[in-house]
């Protein structure tokens, strides 16, 4: 631009400032100046300046903007500007005349965008006090310091805080409400330093000052805009017009808005937490100023709507709170390598071009709210035990950065399963806001059926209501299934295509009946609108062949991570593996490219990486491998097969368990397909594949030799080498080494035979046959050969992480047979041992907070100096247990037997003992401020020295003809003790001591 332009510019602007414009206000507005000419010029400039950029213009802004006073503002700053000679304008001069008449354009730009305008009054008065404010602020400067600050960083600036205050209140005054007010200050606020660099690139000469000195800078800000806008509509805005699988509808035509609860540190839910709209429980989180450090943490299960949700928050920041927050949607699946900081995973993870500059987080003027999608699907290096742990760590870290730091105030919100948390709950930071997506409620159910109705009309809607209510429908399907927005889409799917009656869901399961909407989801896809010869032409290949394939590729993307896998992968284990060999060598001589044209069939797309395939959902991919397991499993055990060994060629079995299993943990999804898949009954006519016996003996065999080494220690190449060349070979970036896939292996195996152990005991002619001893089957005496065999294990697993164990197979030990077993020491925090069998085991200074213990038998167990914390023993027994000095605050023993079990200096703080046995116990020393022992039975127990400060005893048993009358001292602690009065059998000798009428 040159000179001569530039000053042309400046004197239109100030010509227009001039210019009379009294119709435009006579009786629409009450203008908060004094005279006709400066009306006409603050009117003018609300023109000017939106003309300055060439807007199209709403005849009712200008009047705004005049009412604001904010234009008025801008005729004094200018003509001060103009009055003085060049030499003598100063930097905050400069600074000044730019951020006005930016701040304005900002207003017009944000004013047009929104819904607002039509809930202004323009007849309103303003306040006189108002008034006063607009001329104090007119005839204000800025020094120098501040000039400087609000170029850095207007919305944090004092000039912006001057300009907000004013707007707030104008806007208040004309009727929005406060919320309203606030979120559209603060949009025209961030908008402002866009319009700043805007000014400087169409002023240069009349701006020189600022030009020259900012002009590296400007120019890249006005790039880094284009190129946010661009991110923007390409990847956040199309997120919502995506199709839904391969309908014909878009995710916005069927998305409705979720609603989750609060969750305490450990993942619990709060107790009466009420559900609420998670969309909103955002919004406050980014408005609240108190926890700006906090990370908005979102958990559920599969298929609850996370990623969904996700990205239509996204969509909606970018609609109605961009540039305040600039959405960056991240799907972790896509970060293969973990950096040494958040911040430069951040640079690794976000390609778009805004990012590519260094200091594009430490710009002061742009905020980002980044969107991490799936902490559950970290591929590769993230998802190595303790890589999880250590990403969430960095994701905390950079949020109590952001907020300390005001270069980089940016926000977190992050997805994914609750699963993945398991063992390492108390490594987590904790400034983590953590809620869980709850299942639609009737109401949520009732929109998302109005929205099915839209597409598809009352009549089908209509008739898939009464699918849901009919009383053939299990209670598990219209209680859960029906209410989790992905197999309820499936459901009404299928159901509109006639391909579900409500007769198939008779006499299953809950995880059967997920298995059916599945099973029939993967057949309605390879025949939807397809006849089966249709089929054959697309792929030459049968329907089952099909399937056949689905299966590998559903294993392949679990062995991946979780998310995609190379089709170079996927077709090489078609080529070795099994039945599949044949047909594929066969469709390869027909046809060219059979498995990418069997692939296009399904719910696949295109993965992250080149020359990779991913299913749209994952939970397809996790049905499908828990298929491919079934068939392996089933084949170990046909009748006629040799009994494999390892030391000789029929050695098929133990390969194909590393080939299978030697890649990472079974996730509790895949087992639960799996253990459903394996036990539902046969089709009629069909023999029931499923020998649970011998395949029980047959992996215990495995177990046994894998727990000696035999495998691991066999000459090269043995089968962990052989699994871990293939994989390198398979996955370029694969990390595992020989030791963890073996562990892998081994402990996948142990979570099998744990599965069937739980199958068999409920079972009457199989409790015998199928019991499982990690630790070695009890000699006549009681003991066990080996009662540090799980112990070594344990240790072994550290291979894979410091929890390796309990991350693995915490989750699948309820019911389990330890009994005996040497645990001492160990972590098993959050394990789920319900039921389990602990009797006599010794569990002395294990770290069991958080543990599920519920009916767990440990009677006799010594658990001295155990951590409890917080741990679930409902109805377990601990009759003469040793808790010495054990760690029980806020644990959970109602309904528990302790009697006669030793609790002499334990911790029990907190703890819910009510309707629990203790006669006998000894308590001495013990710490029960506070704690619930209604209805508990003390008869007999030793409360010497104890501190029952605050306790609650209502209708507790203090004697009985058993155990006698409870025992306690001159050092035991009675004060503020509630429910006394209502306490049972109380010894005469308590109650005068007590001064007890």
């Amino acid at each position: 631009m040159t000179q001569e332009n530039s000053e042309t510019w400046l004197n239109k602007l100030w010509k227009t400032l001039t210019t009379d414009h009294r119709q435009l206000l006579r009786g629409q507005h009450d203008v908060v100046v004094d005279s006709v000419d400066t009306i006409n010029a603050t009117i003018s400039a609300g023109v000017a300046v939106v003309g300055v950029t060439g807007a199209a213009i709403n005849p009712a802004i200008p009047v705004v903007a005049a009412g604001i006073g904010f234009v008025q503002i801008a005729v004094r700053w200018l003509k001060r500007f103009e009055n003085k000679p060049q030499p003598e304008r100063s930097f905050s001069d400069y600074v000044q005349l730019a951020a006005v008449l930016a701040y304005c354009t900002s207003f017009d730009k944000c004013l047009n965008a929104s819904d607002v305008l039509t809930r202004i009054n323009l007849n309103s008065i303003v306040s006189e006090e108002f008034k006063q404010q607009i001329e104090e602020l007119a005839e204000s400067s800025l020094d120098e310091e501040e000039a400087r600050k609000t170029m850095s960083g207007f919305p944090r600036s004092k000039l912006a805080e001057n300009f907000n205050h004013l707007l707030l209140t104008y806007l208040q005054q004309v009727g929005l409400t406060e919320g309203e007010a606030q979120t559209l200050i603060e949009r025209v606020a961030w908008s402002t330093p866009r319009y700043i660099s805007q000014a400087l690139a169409e002023a240069k000469y009349d701006l020189k000052v600022l030009t020259e000195r900012y002009r590296e800078r400007w120019q890249k800000d006005l790039d880094k805009y284009d190129k946010i806008d661009a991110y923007l509509e390409e990847t956040i805005a199309s997120k919502p017009e995506e199709k839904v699988f391969d309908e014909d509808f878009k995710f916005k035509d069927i998305y409705v808005p979720l609603k989750a609860k609060r969750l305490d540190k450990n993942g619990k839910l709060i107790n009466d937490a009420e559900a609420f709209d998670l969309e909103s429980w955002a919004k406050e989180l980014l408005a609240d100023e108190k926890k700006q450090n906090q990370v908005m943490f979102v958990e559920a299960g599969p298929g609850r709507g996370k990623s969904v949700s996700c990205r239509m928050f996204a969509d909606w920041v970018r609609q109605y709170l961009h540039p305040v927050w600039t959405p960056v949607l991240i799907r972790l699946r896509d970060i293969l390598t973990l950096q040494k900081s958040f911040r430069e995973t951040l640079k690794e993870a976000v390609n778009a071009g805004f990012a590519s500059d260094d200091g594009w987080l430490t710009d002061r003027n742009t905020r980002y709210l980044f969107f991490l999608d799936g902490f559950d699907e970290l591929l590769m290096e993230g998802r190595k035990s303790g890589g999880l742990e250590d990403f969430l760590k960095q994701v905390g870290q950079f949020q109590q950065d952001c907020d300390k730091n005001s270069e980089s105030r940016h926000r977190i919100l992050i997805t994914g399963r609750t699963l993945a948390l398991q063992g390492i709950e108390r490594q987590l930071p904790d400034n983590l806001e953590r809620v869980e997506i709850q299942i639609m409620d009737d109401g949520l159910q009732q929109q998302w059926l109005s929205k099915w109705e839209a597409l598809f009309g009352a009549a089908k809607t209509s008739a898939f209501q009464h699918f849901l209510q009919d009383e053939c429908c299990p209670e598990n399907v219209k209680s859960e299934l029906a209410r989790e927005p992905l197999l309820l889409y499936l459901l009404a799917a299928m159901h509109r295509d006639k391909i579900l009656k409500v007769e198939d869901f008779q006499g299953t399961n809950s995880t059967q009946a997920k298995i059916l909407i599945y099973n029939k989801t993967v057949n309605w896809v390879l025949t939807k609108q397809r006849s089966e010869k249709l089929n054959r032409d697309l792929t030459e290949l049968e329907t089952e062949e099909l399937r056949r394939i689905l299966t590998e590729a559903g294993l392949c993307v679990v062995q991946s991570g979780g998310e995609c896998a190379p089709v170079a992968m996927i077709e090489e284990r078609l080529k070795a593996h099994g039945s599949a060999k044949d047909f594929f060598e066969d469709a390869q001589k027909r046809i060219d490219n059979p498995l990418r044209n069997a692939l296009a069939v399904f719910y696949l797309q295109q993965g992250s990486k080149e020359g990779s395939v991913e299913f749209v959902h994952k939970s397809f991919g996790e049905f499908l491998c828990a298929e491919r397991l079934k068939e392996s499993l089933e084949e170990w055990t046909e009748p006629g097969k040799k009994r494999i060994t390892f030391n000789t060629q029929d050695s098929q079995m133990h390969w194909e368990i590393y080939d299978l299993l030697g890649y990472g943990p079974l996730t509790e999804e895949i087992v639960e397909y799996l253990m459903g898949l394996l036990t539902t009954p046969a089709v009629a006519g069909e023999e029931n594949q499923f020998r649970p016996v011998e395949l029980f003996q047959r992996l215990e065999d495995f177990y046994l030799r894998w727990c000696e080494g035999e495998f691991i220690d066999a000459p090269p190449e043995n089968l962990p080498q052989k699994k871990m060349r293939l994989l390198r070979y398979q996955l370029k970036t694969q990390y595992l080494g020989q030791r963890q896939i073996d562990i892998y292996a081994g402990l996948n195996v142990i979570i099998l035979l744990l599965e069937l152990h739980r199958y068999g005991q409920q079972i009457d002619e199989l409790k015998d046959k199928m019991v499982f001893y990690p630790c070695g089957k009890p000699n006549d005496e009681g003991k066990l050969d080996d009662s540090n065999r799980l112990l070594r294990l344990i240790s072994y697993s550290y291979c894979v992480g410091d929890s390796g164990f309990l991350q693995i197979v915490g989750l699948f030990l309820s019911d389990a047979n330890l009994s005996g077993a040497n645990l001492g020491g160990t972590e098993l925090c959050g394990a789920d041992l319900d039921g389990a069998n602990l009797s006599g085991a010794n569990l002395n200074g294990a770290e069991l907070s958080d543990a599920y213990l519920t009916d767990a038998d440990l009677s006799g167990a010594h658990l001295s100096g155990t951590y409890l914390t917080e741990a679930d023993l409902r109805g377990a027994d601990l009759s003469g247990a040793d808790l010495s000095g054990a760690d029980l605050i806020g644990a959970n023993l109602s309904g528990a037997n302790l009697s006669g079990a030793n609790l002499s200096g334990a911790n029990l703080s907190g703890a819910n003992l009510s309707g629990a046995d203790l006669s006998g116990a000894d308590l001495s020393g013990a710490n029960l401020r506070g704690t619930n022992l209604t209805e508990a039975d003390l008869s007999g127990a030793d409360l010497s020295a104890a501190d029952l400060s605050g306790a609650k005893l209502s209708g507790a048993n203090l004697t009985d003809r058993t155990f006698g009358d409870v025992k306690w001292d001159e050092n035991t602690k009675w004060e503020n003790v509630g429910g006394l009065d209502t306490a049972v059998n109380v010894p005469e000798a308590l109650r005068r001591q007590l001064g007890m009428q």
